[in-house]
């Protein structure tokens, strides 16, 4: 590896102190190594839509600083162009970061010299009419406002089927690797993240017999909104990871499927994945 992107949480590394060692690291053992700008680079998706890529596709490698929510953040635009990354944990809980801060001398080192594995990690992809993203995580579909009282009616497709009506806060549609976040929060299963499945959980639902659901990862998925109370007209928002969002209304529909993209997350340790769950969960 040859040419490296550093993405930085600036709220977690204030000074860029640990960014800007780094950076000195990589290049004082000859290596190319910018930090990533967010407000360049603006391109399109073959699909049209406009996506913010802030990693040059040429980069062999993305080093993100911060927890998990600056890990997504750039893993949809890493994703994008097939560019591995690895987390340098920062924040709390950190399920996709490998790499402690303490311990980045060895990382950066094993790194440059090709000791490492990449993991696939399974992403979905989101329509609705012509907009459309990626998510590693997550794809998180709920009221436009918080002061909208009313709970949401869903109509829950797969494969053009009707499998269930929720009327609930919201839904959560999770890869693997996303049950670990806002999925289990709401209640849903904990899955190995290099599962091929798709779940289905809802937020706070208002009928008892809602559950999460786990599907095969070939399936189709399709939310309808529906009409609410009186036949009045519901505004939400789809969430993409937290970040990106498409808003939707009553009658419309998104249609949920697994992407032909892959975040290649880069592993030093086999370590495994009961093992990360405990130690976060004794934390």
């Amino acid at each position: 590896m040859e040419r490296f992107v550093i993405v930085t949480n600036k709220n977690k590394d204030k000074d860029l102190e640990l960014t800007g060692y780094i950076k000195k690291y990589l290049e004082e053992h000859g290596k190319n190594c910018i930090i990533a700008d967010k407000k360049v680079n603006n391109i399109k998706h073959r699909e049209g839509r406009e996506y913010l890529s802030y990693i040059p596709e040429d980069t062999d490698c993305v080093i993100v600083l911060g927890g998990d929510g600056t890990m997504l953040q750039a893993a949809r635009s890493a994703a994008y162009h097939d560019i591995p990354l690895i987390g340098v944990n920062l924040g709390t809980v950190g399920y996709l970061a490998e790499i402690e801060p303490a311990g980045i001398d060895e990382a950066l080192d094993r790194i440059m010299s090709g000791d490492y594995y990449t993991e696939n990690r399974m992403m979905l992809y989101g329509t609705v009419g012509e907009k459309n993203d990626y998510s590693l995580n997550d794809i998180v579909i709920t009221r436009k406002s918080a002061m909208q009282m009313q709970t949401v009616n869903y109509d829950i497709y797969v494969n053009d089927m009707l499998l269930s009506n929720y009327h609930a806060d919201g839904i959560i549609i999770s890869t693997p690797t996303g049950s670990t976040g806002y999925s289990m929060s709401a209640g849903g299963p904990i899955v190995e993240p290099s599962a091929d499945l798709i779940l289905i959980t809802p937020i706070c639902p208002h009928t008892i017999n809602s559950r999460s659901m786990v599907l095969p990862d070939n399936m189709k998925i399709e939310v309808l909104i529906r009409e609410g109370r009186e036949g009045q007209d519901q505004n939400v928002v789809a969430y993409f990871d937290g970040s990106g969002k498409i808003e939707m209304t009553t009658g419309e529909r998104i249609c949920i499927t697994k992407s032909n993209k892959h975040t290649k997350i880069i592993k030093l340790n086999k370590v495994s994945f009961l093992e990360v769950l405990g130690k976060k969960f004794n934390k």
